[in-house]
């Protein structure tokens, strides 16, 4: 399995949201979410990057030159990663 360390982009409630927070991976091309809450839309946009990059997989397509430059491969049992957390 390999695991891939994507960027996303995390949008506020506006009415071009439709009055809720949108989030998105901007390596992958209409990879977007909406979600009621902060929580929402991350959990949202994990499944969502997971089901894109198992798409270009199965279709034995390449994924974007973007992603492949995100393989990451972990050294040891330590996995960092970044969250926001509202306050």
């Amino acid at each position: 399995m390999k695991l891939y360390k994507l960027p996303i982009v995390l949008y506020e409630p506006s009415e071009d949201t439709e009055y809720k927070y949108m989030a998105e991976v901007p390596a992958l091309p209409g990879c977007r979410v909406w979600g009621d809450s902060v929580g929402e839309a991350l959990d949202y946009i994990r499944n969502m990057a997971e089901t894109f990059v198992d798409s270009y997989l199965d279709r034995e397509t390449p994924l974007p030159e973007e992603v492949e430059l995100l393989l990451y491969e972990p050294s040891g049992t330590v996995i960092h990663g970044e969250i926001i957390v509202t306050a």
